[in-house]
């Protein structure tokens, strides 16, 4: 490819993939895009961290299995030497939700499996969610990646909230910039946590069990994969499937959980908002919930249900935030009781139960 500028105001992007035909298709995809711009492509991890040299481009996208230089070990060194927003895409990271969770981990901002789009890479399925991702990744802050963020920039709490109220449940919602987030939540937190933690985390089907289970290794707390009519109970963490969502039921004196794929048509799924809005109503006022870092409005009409019920609501600082849609969207529908850093949030879950 020759072009190596973009017209002012674009968002300028270097693609790295193995397959000469996923780059022709995804320069043909932005030919004509008012807001993208395909500089430059690469065939191997190595070139890919020369070009980002060269070129500086606002958003990478990196294939994982490649020669040379695969997209993990590239990733690893694009961010302590060149640090840019990455966009993992790949037909392995369905099979290898370990591998994608590396490059979360990493500071991978997010990840496309282009297994789901379509056998034979239904172009428009992936133009649009591309061009999704890159947009948010362009405005994402770099150094709220992997873990970067400087401490110097982490207001202290602030919380309106009383201590040690009666919480039946804790819930958690979040999208962009989770894995890590959770990450460090729950790796704080013991195993002898006195509710049950609900979480959930927008993310396709089949990574949402990956990323319980190692979750459930490093950390002391159980954490595993929500099923349909099992019982909450404390010192366990469920995580929403992809493609369903987790609600809560009374079931007597107990907390049941309940999976189904309604309402249909929603725009994630799982949904914060369907968690939200059952606890609200199984649970009341004894609902302790947190929104954290990610894209859009997801969990803002939950909250508002939370709310009215009397119960607790509190969301990541935008200082900690990889994107601060969600937690704003929330700030902007209810009074929240907290505005929380990330390495507060344990120990104000903790405290608050």
């Amino acid at each position: 490819m020759s072009t190596l500028t973009a017209p002012a105001g674009k968002v300028r992007v270097l693609v790295v993939d193995d397959s000469a035909f996923v780059r022709r298709a995804i320069i043909r995809m932005f030919d004509n895009s008012n807001d993208i711009s395909i500089i430059d492509v690469a065939s191997d991890g190595q070139m890919a961290i020369e070009l980002i040299m060269k070129h500086r481009p606002d958003v990478v996208t990196l294939d994982v299995q490649m020669p040379v230089l695969d997209g993990i070990s590239a990733l690893e060194r694009i961010m302590k030497e060149c640090p840019v927003p990455v966009i993992m895409l790949s037909s392995l990271t369905g099979k290898g939700g370990d591998q994608t969770l590396r490059a979360l981990d990493l500071g991978a901002v997010d990840f496309i499996d282009k297994g789901s789009v379509g056998g034979s890479m239904e172009i428009n399925n992936l133009y649009k969610e591309l061009t999704s991702k890159i947009l948010i990744a362009s405005r994402i802050d770099i150094k709220k990646l992997a873990g970067n963020n400087p401490a110097g920039v982490q207001a202290e709490p602030l919380t309106t909230a009383s201590t040690g109220c009666c919480t039946d449940v804790v819930l958690i919602g979040v999208s962009t910039g989770g894995p890590p987030a959770l990450q460090a939540i729950l790796s704080a937190i013991p195993a002898s946590f006195p509710a049950p933690i609900l979480i959930v985390q927008h993310m396709p089907v089949g990574f949402t069990a990956s990323l319980a289970d190692r979750l459930n290794r490093i950390c002391q707390i159980r954490v595993k994969e929500a099923q349909n009519g099992e019982l909450a109970v404390p010192g366990t963490v469920y995580i929403a499937p992809g493609g369903l969502h987790l609600k809560l039921m009374k079931a007597g004196n107990d907390l049941q959980l309940k999976l189904d794929a309604k309402p249909e048509g929603s725009l994630h799924t799982p949904s914060v908002d369907a968690l939200f809005e059952s606890a609200a109503e199984a649970c009341g006022s004894s609902v302790l919930a947190f929104v954290l870092t990610g894209m859009g409005k997801d969990g803002a009409a939950g909250a508002l249900m939370v709310s009215k019920a009397g119960g607790r609501i509190l969301v990541q600082s935008e200082e900690t935030s990889v994107v601060f849609g969600m937690p704003k969207a929330v700030m902007d529908s209810v009074p929240v009781d907290g505005v929380i850093p990330l390495s507060c949030i344990a120990e104000t879950m903790m405290r608050m139960v």
